[in-house]
């Protein structure tokens, strides 16, 4: 039984106060591939770049157990590309380019092959997209679990709670989770938006943490503090990918132990950052996992002893 995750793979060029890079790897589906790979070696992408995106990406991304049979390559066209610039708080950016370039059109082609998806993970796409993905499964994954963004909000809301309806794990951050619910408080956003279809709600606070919501049920994961935060792009796709790259690894989609996975999610996204694009997650080891995984649990152990109030 596979994990499969849709999105792009795409160039990227940042630029953020510790410097700028050209055109370099990115994309939801590379990030949570990745990142999945850590923890389950059976992943499949379905994603489409043009003839300008290098082999020697590809075969990177094979080396690290992903199967890239679901990836087109359209001749004659350019690969998806992003540019942005990170303001000195590193939680607020500028895009300087957004290029759809193959993303334009792209129909979601399932292989044959990918139909014993057991884990699928929807990276943020066009809301129609992403429902067609679902539609095109010819046996109902045992967890779906879905991103999506503010734009997709501001241009396609309809589309996108129709979406909401087919999954079960929502990840958002914490602005798209009070314009998607139009709650301010984040504990009423929540409640709302869990009537809309999903099970399990993530919202992520950066570098405050991502909270779990599961009908009256909360956790709350903190986010490790960095001496060193170089690129924040892809933190959020790492986080999705370590989550379910877990959970595919225990099959076991409980709150105890979504509790776990989204640690370890917080975990890959904590390493995404240290470097540009995907180059700390390439070659990152499993000892340099569980050293910073243990960090988790250092940060939030403790004993306490509750006497009785007078």
């Amino acid at each position: 039984m596979s994990l499969l995750a849709i999105g792009t793979v795409a160039f990227d060029a940042i630029e953020t106060p510790f410097g700028k890079t050209d055109k370099i790897l990115g994309g939801a589906a590379t990030f949570i591939g990745l990142a999945a790979s850590n923890f389950y070696k059976d992943i499949n992408i379905v994603s489409v770049v043009g003839d300008d995106f290098p082999e020697d990406y590809i075969k990177m991304l094979q080396s690290h157990g992903v199967n890239t049979n679901g990836l087109q390559v359209k001749q004659g066209e350019k690969t998806f590309f992003w540019s942005g610039k990170y303001h000195n708080d590193m939680n607020s950016r500028d895009t300087l380019d957004t290029q759809l370039n193959v993303l334009e059109n792209f129909d979601p082609i399932i292989p044959e092959s990918y139909q014993d998806c057991k884990y699928l993970m929807l990276g943020n796409l066009a809301p129609a997209v992403q429902k067609t993905v679902i539609e095109r499964m010819t046996n109902r994954p045992k967890l779906i679990v879905m991103d999506t963004m503010n734009f997709w909000m501001d241009i396609a809301m309809d589309e996108l709670k129709e979406t909401l309806k087919l999954i079960d794990v929502l990840s958002i951050n914490d602005e798209e989770a009070r314009q998607l619910s139009g709650e301010y408080s984040l504990v009423k956003a929540a409640q709302k938006i869990l009537t809309m279809g999903p099970k399990y709600l993530v919202i992520k606070k950066g570098e405050h943490g991502a909270l779990l919501f599961h009908g009256n049920e909360v956790f709350f994961a903190p986010a490790l503090p960095l001496e060193d935060v170089f690129d924040p792009t892809g933190a959020g796709d790492t986080f999705a990918g370590g989550f379910i790259g877990y959970l595919a690894q225990t099959d076991d989609i409980s709150f105890e132990n979504m509790k776990r996975a989204l640690i370890h999610g917080s975990a890959l996204a904590s390493f995404c950052v240290e470097k540009f694009g995907t180059e700390r997650l390439v070659g990152l080891k499993s000892e340099e996992i569980d050293e910073r995984i243990q960090d988790f649990i250092d940060l939030v152990q403790f004993d306490i002893t509750l006497e009785n109030s007078l």
